[in-house]
Parts: C-alpha cells; sequence; structure tokens
C-alpha cells in the first residue's frame, strides 16, 4: 500500500489540495500499477513559521522581501 506525505507550507485552497490528491494518485497507481483504493496521501500544512530555508524561518524571509 503506498503512503505518500506531502509536506506544504499553509495557504492553499481546499480545491488545489483536492486535485494535488487526485492527480498524486493517478500517477501513484499508473507508475506502479496498483489500485487506487490501496494508495493514501497525507497533506501536511506548516505555518511559514516552523519551516526554515538557510538559516532562517519562510515567514522572515517573506516579511524581508516586503521591505
Amino acid at each position: 500500500m503506498p503512503f505518500i506525505q506531502i509536506n506544504l507550507l499553509e495557504g492553499r485552497s481546499a480545491e488545489k489540495k483536492e486535485t494535488l490528491i487526485y492527480e498524486i494518485t493517478q500517477t501513484t497507481a499508473h507508475v506502479l500499477e496498483v489500485p487506487i483504493e490501496t494508495i493514501r496521501v497525507m497533506i501536511n500544512e506548516m505555518p511559514p513559521e516552523h519551516w526554515g530555508i538557510a538559516g532562517e524561518s519562510v515567514k522572515k524571509r517573506q516579511s524581508n522581501k516586503r521591505e
């Protein structure tokens, strides 16, 4: 049973996440030749202050770009 975890920053619409789940499921079923009923997809959403790049949070990086 494929179990796929996707980590994203918060902010995408429910419709975009539904599309992502659908497309990931379809692609996985095709590539691995498994029934879609066996595929699980988990989306983990994080606030920008919980995700770091190059030693600083995404929230801080975003605020620095606006200045």
